[in-house]
């Protein structure tokens, strides 16, 4: 998959646990659990402690944790990668791109939702 971007805006967060790269993460610096309200993408992984740049506007690049269509609305799974939407739940994002299995990276256009 493409690992094109467009992130229009990007803050610096501290985190306030561990985090790994292209996963989502809420406002508490934490990396989003299942059905999560986030703040956006993380860019880079990172520990408790460590300050790292989260894309919050735009487009980033997602890790999926499952099949995804394009177009599809997202949520995340309990390991703060993106799913399909199901009927519960933040929605955080349009599928830009198709992934084809869990662990594939996608476009995605993020959708604020932090509650």
């Amino acid at each position: 998959m493409s690992r094109q971007s467009i992130p229009l805006l990007t803050l610096t967060l501290a985190l306030s646990g561990a985090v790994a790269a292209h996963r989502f993460v809420t406002v508490a610096g934490a990396q989003a659990g299942a059905n999560a309200n986030t703040l956006g993408v993380a860019t880079m992984a990172g520990v408790s402690g460590d300050k790292i740049p989260v894309d919050v506007i735009g487009t980033t690049i997602v890790e999926a944790g499952a099949a995804i269509t394009a177009g599809a609305t997202l949520e995340t799974d309990a390991d703060g990668k993106a799913i399909t939407w199901d009927t519960a739940g933040g929605k955080v994002g349009v599928a830009l791109q198709a992934a084809g299995a869990a662990g594939e990276f996608i476009e995605v256009l993020l959708l604020p939702n932090v509650a």
